[in-house]
């Protein structure tokens, strides 16, 4: 039942997403194309407001974070030594019957007995098959539905009127081998590589291809040197993007949460090896695993920056009205962990969609994930273009010098370690990966090291349901006639709301009150997002701008112009979230307003 009214909800929200101009599906008057959606008036406006407030708060409002703008096509050499063109794929299986494509690890476990045949013979031909095929049958549904189902399958096989042969059955539990919608066996899962491919250049071959970015973050590791030097940053520091990216997805689903173009907004944030950090200071700081471990210092390792920046981005979705209790956290286990990554947290919302776990909590799905990457993208793209992308720390090779010697052979130690575990991981043969390792640890004391990365990375799309989600509200009232009406409130933060003011003039037919109207929505309109109604009754206006989530709306009546002569040059208004009305003076409202939308 509780599936059942979030499953309702999110049908709520999708249709109100259309009917108010925030989302439509691409090219809907061709049918729509899967996958792909386009943001109208209101949702063009959410989600450039989300896009200024984290490019603000993520570079400008930082000394330690710059930006870049990369390209969407890049050199295929940049996704073969990031391993996107080897290994970025997902596990695709096929229903045996229907063709339909699934997401091997999306498909739920299912229990109930499986009925196996050995083939079929056509009774009127004669024609025979001997492919195997098998059918799960749940409990509660009749055997004749099975035999149903094998009889369609074999009819494709050009057996059209099937007696099924050699049919046994077994019991199964929790089998994911069986399409969830009819039954029917699923092929093997095989890889699917989901990036999109595409050609550069007049002619259409093999040297030609190209692919369009299926991740921002492979930019800013191909353009760290150039962006560290011209910057004149020092580690630790960040380069942030905002952009497009492209995935081939076997199955788009939830609205725009899984879609096959989208935005990302990433943050690769690059420290010192705590190796590097242990000499200079002495010993790396340990921080607590649970709340913000304060102002950065200068002897935190991955650890404690992991942690910051957790907490940072926390803070920020905070900032935007998703509060703690609407977000969950996942830290990935050492099994979930890429082979590099140091440790992963995923920050997740409660969609209307989000499963329950055993217990009952509903868990969320992911909103940003958090990474401690280790030196590997960096390290990757040294050895796949043979340009050097490491870094010559001065206060390094001063501090090295004033090591003990078993303090030096220590670190070296742990360096080499490390760097050996990351060559013969990505395939260097043993003898030369221990050679260059060996070459690594002795950079170390020569002040060289390659740097290591925590990434922030965020789906502005996923952020934007989150947030429409989040904001949706139903309120019901009953009049003195006994009326049922149901309002749609959108209560975004001020800071996302697409809409900031709505001004109106009290009545149309009054050249006076529309005159004064238009004169404050020019006053307003060039610091924010205001918009100029003054069709329909008054209560209408207010309830347009609650659905498209205008937190406050500004009438001008009589007592504008004076009627009261002590409300004078003051308007009406109104806040949306509670209905409460107060009046301002024209001449204070632009600052009363900036102070809380921007």
């Amino acid at each position: 039942m509780a599936e059942a009214k979030e499953n309702l909800l999110m049908e709520k929200i999708v249709s109100l997403c259309k009917r108010r101009g925030f989302i439509f599906q691409s090219s809907e008057i061709y049918g729509g194309i899967n996958g792909f959606w386009d943001f109208g008036p209101l949702g063009a406006e959410l989600k450039r407001n989300v896009k200024e407030l984290w490019w603000t708060s993520m570079t400008r409002l930082r000394d330690d974070v710059v930006g870049l703008e990369a390209t969407i096509i890049m050199s295929p050499q940049i996704w073969k030594a990031s391993g996107h063109v080897d290994t970025f794929s997902d596990p695709m299986c096929d229903c045996l019957l229907t063709k339909k494509r699934f997401r091997a690890d999306q498909i739920e476990p299912q229990s109930g007995q499986v009925f196996h045949f050995s083939g079929a013979k056509d009774s009127a031909s004669g024609k025979e098959s001997i492919e195997p095929f098998s059918v799960l049958l749940l409990a509660g549904k009749p055997p004749e539905s099975a035999r149903n189902v094998a009889s369609q399958f074999y009819a494709s096989r050009g057996i059209n009127q099937a007696v099924l042969i050699g049919e046994r059955t077994e019991k199964v539990e929790n089998s994911t081998r069986f399409n969830p919608e009819n039954g029917a066996q699923l092929t093997d899962p095989r890889p699917f590589n989901l990036m999109l491919q595409t050609y550069v250049g007049p002619i259409q071959s093999e040297e030609n291809i190209a692919y369009l970015r299926p991740e921002t973050a492979q930019a800013i590791f191909a353009q760290f040197k150039n962006v560290h030097e011209t910057s004149r940053q020092k580690i630790p520091f960040g380069i942030g993007q905002i952009g497009k990216a492209f995935r081939n997805e076997v199955t788009p689903r939830n609205f725009i949460f899984r879609s096959r173009e989208f935005e990302q907004m990433e943050l690769e944030f690059f420290i010192k090896p705590d190796e590097a950090t242990e000499a200079i200071h002495g010993s790396v700081a340990n921080v607590a695993e649970i709340g913000h471990p304060g102002e950065p210092q200068p002897n935190w390792g991955w650890q404690a920056w992991h942690r910051y920046w957790v907490e940072e981005r926390v803070r920020f979705y905070e900032g935007i009205g998703l509060s703690r209790e609407t977000l969950g956290f996942h830290h990935q286990t050492p099994e979930e962990l890429a082979h590099y990554a140091r440790a992963c947290t995923d920050i997740l919302y409660k969609f209307p969609f989000s499963k329950r776990d055993e217990s009952g909590e509903v868990k969320g799905d992911e909103l940003e994930g958090i990474a401690a990457r280790s030196d590997f993208d960096l390290s990757q793209h040294e050895r796949h273009s043979g340009k050097l992308m490491g870094v010559f720390d001065e206060e390094l090779r001063t501090a090295w010098g004033k090591l003990t010697p078993e303090k030096q052979a220590d670190l070296s130690a742990r360096y080499f370690s490390t760097r050996l575990k990351y060559l013969t991981k990505s395939g260097v043969p043993q003898e030369k990966a221990e050679l260059d390792a060996k070459e690594d640890a002795e950079g170390l004391a020569k002040g060289q090291y390659i740097p290591h990365v925590i990434e922030p990375s965020a789906g502005v799309d996923r952020l934007i349901l989150a947030l429409i989600s989040n904001a949706f509200q139903e309120t019901t009232s009953t009049d003195e006639k006994g009326k049922t009406e149901t309002r749609t409130v959108m209560k975004f933060h001020p800071r996302v709301a697409p809409v900031k003011v709505g001004v109106f003039p009290l009545l149309k037919n009054k050249p006076e009150l529309v005159a004064k109207a238009r004169e404050v929505f020019q006053l307003l309109r060039g610091q924010m997002m205001a918009f100029y109604d003054d069709s329909g009754a008054i209560g209408r206006r207010y309830a347009r701008q609650d659905e498209a989530g205008t937190p406050y709306c500004i009438t001008i009546d009589f007592d504008t112009l004076g009627e009261k002569p002590e409300l004078l040059n003051t308007v009406t208004l109104r806040h949306r979230d509670d209905g409460k009305q107060e009046r301002i003076p024209i001449a204070d409202l632009q600052g009363w307003l900036l102070a809380r939308v921007k």
